[in-house]
This record gives C-alpha cells, structure tokens and sequence, in this order.
C-alpha cells in the first residue's frame, strides 16, 4: 500500500490527510491552529504545518505530499530569504484603494485580457501596490514575492531563511502552481507567462517570482528524505480536485469567505472584475467569484437570535420562501463581489408581518445563498456550462440551507459527504506527481434535496441590489 499525503493550510487551520495513493481510503488526519487577523507571521503556518503533521503521525511512511493553501497572501522575502513584515492575507481590505490604482492605471480590459482578471485589494498586486505606497521602506527591501503555499512548499523542500534551513535561502528554487499563480494578477492562465511589467508597476521594482509547474510537475522532495513534494495549488483548487469536480459542475462553498467555481477548458476575462479567470490545478482553468461574507452571516443572526445554526435553521424552515420581503443583504464585513469593501449590512422590508424571528432566519440564509446565486450566474455569463451545484462547507450540512438553497439556484444541488476536500485535492496532486497518472477517487453524497426553485427568492433580493 502507498500513502501520499495532503495538505490544506487554510485562514483558519492546517489540516494534514493520509490516503491510500490507489483508492483514496483515508488513513490518518492532524490538524493545528492558526492566528486569527488579516496580517500573520508565516512562521506561525510553517509550525502549525509542523504541528499537524506530527499529529497525524508524521509522514516517514508517506511517497509524496503536496500543499494546498489560501490564495493570494503576500509573503515578502528579502535577499537573505528572511520575511520582511508579516503576510497580508487575502481577507485584508486595507488594499482597496491600492486595487482601485493599478486598474486605474492599466484598465480593466487590459488586465482581463493579460491576465483573466481585474485586481481588487485581495490580489497579490493590489498588496504589492499597498506596500509601496504604505511600507516604501519594507518594499524596497523585497528580493522575491511568495504566496502560502509557495513558501510552505520551499520551507519542506528544505530552503528558508539563512542560517535556519538546511538548504538556506535559494530564492531562485520558489516554486508554485498555475491556479496560485493565477490569483496574483501579473500571470497570464493563457499563456502560462508572468506578465512582468504589470508586477513591477505594482512593486515598483523587479524581484524574484515561483516558477510555475505544470500539474504532475514534481517540486522537488522533502528535505533529508525521498518524499516526492508535487507543486501545491491554490485552495479551490485544491478542493475541485478533491470533489473531481468536472464540465458542468459549479462548486459553492460556504465556508469563511463565500466561493462559486467551475471547472472549464476555456479562459475567461471579464472585464467587470466580477469574476476572477483563474486557472485550475489540473491544466484546465477555474473561472471564480467569491464573497467575503457567508457562514459568518448565519453565525451573526444565529447569535442575535439566541440559537445554534441547527435552531437557525428550523426558524427559516417557519417562514415562507421570501420570508415575507424580508431582504439580508449581508454585507456584513464589506464585501468582494460586488467590490464593495467599505460597505456594511443591511435589512430591506421590514413590515409588522416580517418582523419575526423565522423571517429573520430565513433571510439571513436567503441573502447568503443568493449572493452565491448571483455569482453562478456571473460564471454561466462566461459561456460556463452548469449542470448542477455541488454545495460543500460546514454550512452545507445545515438541512434548512440544503432546502433553501435548492429554491434558489436553478440547478439541481448536490451535497458531497463533509470532508477536507482541500486537503484531499492536495493528496491527489502528491499521488498524481508521484505516479504521472491523475487518480479518480469515489465522492460520497450526503443529500440531494429535490429541485424546488423559487424565483421570488432572487427577484426580491435584486429589488435592492447596489
């Protein structure tokens, strides 16, 4: 039996799978903390990887991992390989107007064309830009730009700052993955190429960046051992390889932040910035919208209600579709799409009859979802096709947002088995890297609650769109 191992080192955790390389079957897990904050010292990731690793009884019997991690964080190395300040997560809005500059200055339809997407404050380059705006001294000291799971990956394969790491500080050995690369907005998903005149007008300077490797492109191997590291991926990524997700399904995951992705073999570019034209970790491309604001939601009104998410949901399951024109619009931390960052939450429709509790339940999962309902809409106007919903996420287990969310998406909603499917994703790249051959591992269902879409849902939700 061969193991391989997978990684997904996520905003909140590091969670570490081992599978049996031929048939998926789980082995062992471990899992370690994270700070919580929009800005971390990378240290804190690379001991908690250390940390998870161990608690699923270390990897001596493992032949091959690979690291899937948050996209976009700017991990900022000087020439000693030393970080420079701590990472800006992709969650940290403090960008924006930073975003709003480079697309002033380069247009949105030139960065659409020249690389899929339009930046905003959570793309690398809008980080990079906020740097040298706001740190110029922090940024002149840049010698190369790293994401997570780029220097996660050059940290096991030995490599780090000098004098802590066996390797010591190669810069030149940073490597990462197409869709990681893809969400930094100075790669190009179509022809594979940095575009580096649009990372210099965001940095001011020329530095260091990852090579890109193709899929099953071997990294390199942990250090002091033989394991094969593959090349890592971006989170949603990572979990459309772990769902196998394939033409025709959009995955929406509620999880911190909201994310509606599909796998297709065509770029996309819309100039809009709505949704992003990553590309997958699997040589195809991952066209993506995302929310800031999803289980959060439920957690806030759950809390104002006095319930758990199970009690949320049964109070949704009270009111009617609509929850009498009671509108969320939850833009509860800002928001991403729309770029909106600045803006706050809202209650439309407050009558004597929707003001109650079910109603305020339902609308705090109905202006969730609906969010999401817009975004897959955005991806099918890239000429996406869309059979059904693979909806995944702690949320997701919640019957009343199964219900709900097969009322307001025109598709058929499908519910895999909870799992860390980011993390497995991860485990199918190290298998694939290991053996050249993509392994197709069985996805389990937990529910498919029957089609009942209810146009009222969206229409109302529209009434107040910004």
């Amino acid at each position: 039996m061969t193991f391989v191992a997978g990684v997904d080192s996520s905003t909140q955790n590091c969670k570490v799978v081992i599978r049996d390389a031929t048939t998926g079957q789980l082995v062992r897990s471990g899992r370690a903390g994270h700070p919580h904050g929009t800005e971390v010292d990378p240290a804190r990731w690379w001991e908690a990887l250390r940390a998870a690793i161990a608690q699923a009884g270390g990897i001596d019997d493992v032949a091959a991992i690979a690291i899937a991690g948050q996209q976009h964080g700017l991990i900022p190395l000087d020439a000693d390989g030393q970080v420079i300040r701590p990472a800006l997560l992709w969650n940290d809005t403090r960008s924006a107007a930073a975003a709003r500059d480079l697309v002033r200055e380069t247009g949105a339809e030139t960065y659409a064309l020249r690389t899929g997407s339009v930046p905003v404050a959570s793309f690398t380059a809008a980080k990079l830009r906020w740097l040298r705006d706001h740190e110029p001294d922090h940024a002149a000291r840049v010698a190369a730009v790293a994401l997570p799971h780029d220097w996660l990956t050059w940290r096991l394969r030995g490599y780090g700052p000098a004098g802590a790491s066996p390797l010591g500080p190669d810069l030149g050995e940073l490597v990462t993955d197409r869709s990681d690369a893809s969400g930094t907005a100075y790669w190009n998903p179509s022809t594979g190429q940095y575009d580096l005149e649009l990372f210099e007008r965001a940095l001011g300077h020329p530095a260091v960046v990852p090579r890109v490797l193709g899929p099953a492109e071997r990294a390199g191997t942990v250090a002091g051992t033989s394991i094969v590291v593959g090349p890592g991926a971006g989170d949603n990524a990572g979990a459309a390889l772990g769902l196998g997700a394939a033409h025709g399904d959009v995955v929406v995951s509620i999880g911190t932040s909201g994310t509606v992705f599909a796998v297709t073999d065509h770029p996309t570019r819309d100039s809009t910035g709505t949704v992003a034209g990553f590309a997958d970790a699997g040589g195809s491309f991952l066209p993506l919208v995302a929310t800031l604001n999803a289980a959060r939601v439920l957690d806030a009104v759950a809390g104002l209600l006095g319930v758990d998410h199970d009690g949320l949901g049964r109070l949704a399951l009270e009111a009617p579709p609509g929850a009498h024109g009671l509108v969320l619009q939850p833009y509860f931390e800002g928001e991403r799409t729309p770029n909106l960052p600045e803006a706050t939450a809202t209650l439309f429709g407050l009558t004597l009859e929707s003001t109650a509790r079910p109603c305020l339940a339902r609308a705090a999962i109905e202006g969730m979802l609906c969010g999401l309902a817009d975004g897959l809409e955005a991806v099918r106007g890239q000429g996406v096709k869309v059979d059904r919903v693979l909806l995944i996420g702690g949320a997701a287990q919640n019957t009343a947002v199964q219900d709900i969310a097969a009322q307001t998406f025109e598709p058929p909603v499908v519910v895999p088995r909870p799992g860390e499917y980011v993390a497995d994703g991860a485990a199918i790249q190290a298998a694939w890297a290991l053996t050249g051959t993509r392994p197709r591992w069985p996805l389990s269902i937990a529910a498919e609650p029957p089609p009942d879409h209810r146009p009222v849902i969206r229409r109302q939700y529209a009434r107040y769109a910004p």
